[in-house]
Formats: C-alpha cells, sequence, structure tokens
C-alpha cells in the first residue's frame, strides 16, 4: 500500500513562521511535523510515500531525500509556487500513486492514528462499492460546528442528521476512481467529491478518539511541541 502526504499548503494562518519554512517542515518536540508521519508509517509497513509540494517545496526535498532515512522511499510531486488544493494534488499525483487504494494524510497535523488499520479499510474498498474511508476526530475549538456525521453502520453522511457531528482529521484511503473526473495540474477541492460520494452512501469512516491536532497557527504549534516533548520525556 502507498500512502500520501499531502504537503503542499501555504500556511497562511503560521506566518510568519511559514515565509521561510513550509510548515510540514515546522518541529515539535525536536521533529518536523512531516518526519514524524514518515517514522509512524514506516513502523505500520507503509513505506512507499508520495509527497505534494508547492511553497517553498524545494525544502522538503532537500530536508527528506530520498526517505532512506526514514526507512521509506519517497516520490515527490511538485504543484508549482502556489499549490492545487488537496483533491487537484492528489489526481495529478494518480501516476505515483497506482490503481490500488491509498492512504492521504495532511502533512501539518500531529496525530497517532492507526496506520496499520489504513491497510485493512483498503481491503474493503477494494471488495465493495466503497470509495472513501474517513478518520473523523471529536470537534475540537477551532471547528465546533463539524465536518460530516457518522452512523452506527460506520457510513459518513454530509449532514449532521444522522449521528454527532464531527470532525475530518485530515487521513483517509481513497480508491482512485474517487478522483476520476479532476483534472490533473489543476485545482480542486476535496471536500465535493467527498460528500458527492457521501450521497451515494459510499464513504465509510470511523471515530479516532486519540491524540489529534490540527498544527494551524503558532499557538497550536507551541501546543504540538509540549505535546510532543512529554510524549518523550
Amino acid at each position: 500500500m502507498k500512502a500520501m502526504i499531502l504537503a503542499a499548503g501555504r500556511g497562511e494562518r503560521m506566518r510568519p513562521l511559514t515565509d521561510r519554512i513550509p510548515k510540514p517542515l515546522l518541529r515539535a518536540g525536536g521533529e518536523s511535523l512531516i518526519g514524524r508521519h514518515l517514522r509512524r508509517l514506516a513502523a505500520a509497513g507503509i513505506t512507499d510515500i508520495v509527497i505534494n509540494h508547492a511553497w517553498l517545496g524545494q525544502q522538503i526535498e532537500d530536508a527528506l531525500g530520498s526517505g532512506s532515512a526514514y526507512g521509506v522511499n519517497i516520490a515527490y510531486s511538485p504543484e508549482g509556487g502556489k499549490g492545487l488544493e488537496t483533491a487537484g494534488g492528489i489526481a495529478t499525483a494518480l501516476p505515483l500513486l497506482g490503481k490500488a487504494p491509498f492512504l492521504a494524510i495532511n502533512g501539518d497535523v500531529l496525530a497517532d492514528i492507526d496506520f496499520q488499520a489504513a491497510c485493512a479499510a483498503a481491503a474493503t474498498l477494494s471488495a465493495g462499492g466503497t470509495l472513501a474511508h474517513l478518520w473523523l476526530v471529536p470537534n475540537p475549538p477551532h471547528n465546533p460546528q463539524g465536518d460530516f456525521s457518522l452512523d452506527a453502520n460506520g457510513r459518513v453522511h454530509s449532514d449532521t442528521h444522522h449521528g454527532a457531528p464531527a470532525t475530518f482529521s485530515g487521513a483517509g484511503v481513497y480508491l482512485p476512481e474517487l478522483f476520476a473526473a479532476v483534472p490533473p495540474h489543476t485545482p480542486a477541492k476535496l471536500a465535493p467529491l467527498l460528500r458527492q460520494a457521501m450521497g451515494q452512501n459510499r464513504v465509510s469512516g470511523c471515530l479516532h478518539n486519540g491524540l489529534w491536532l490540527d498544527v494551524g497557527t503558532p499557538e497550536r504549534l507551541a501546543e504540538a511541541d509540549k505535546i510532543a516533548r512529554q510524549q518523550h520525556g
């Protein structure tokens, strides 16, 4: 199974830090956010990694190289200076990802999501008509209304009438088919594709109650650094 780390965001809310360094290379507990992902993916046996990048993307390639220091093999999908949004970035990287289900994760989160479970989710997608499996988390203070809801049968819905509202973690397993209508090298958002698939009852999910922090502001970066240092302390 392959994984894609989404690392092309500009990080506007993190400025001025991200004026000189791409957000996934910001450090928490002495380790870059993206480096932590690579280490945990390797521990889960997922070693073929695709990373997209845009703003200051060459710094990511220079820092990570081939991925050998982390025990992984990295292929890069550069998007230019502005990036292509999530769905556009994934659609552009599909030739690197192949035809099998793949894991995609945001490069700017601190989380202990079980990446080994992604392999089981991928097998489920391959066997049925489901296009995506999402990890949802309890709503954080910055997103109190949530994004989607999860019903008792493990299906994800675009409204909050089927269960308690929850927030999309930025981690999901996808069939390439989900992105079939998205032209490569064209900006496109992920949420409309997911909502369309949810309307067809083709999105499954689970609730992650462990560590998850969207490291989107300097304040949350300081929180992530504190958490990571406590974990290693």
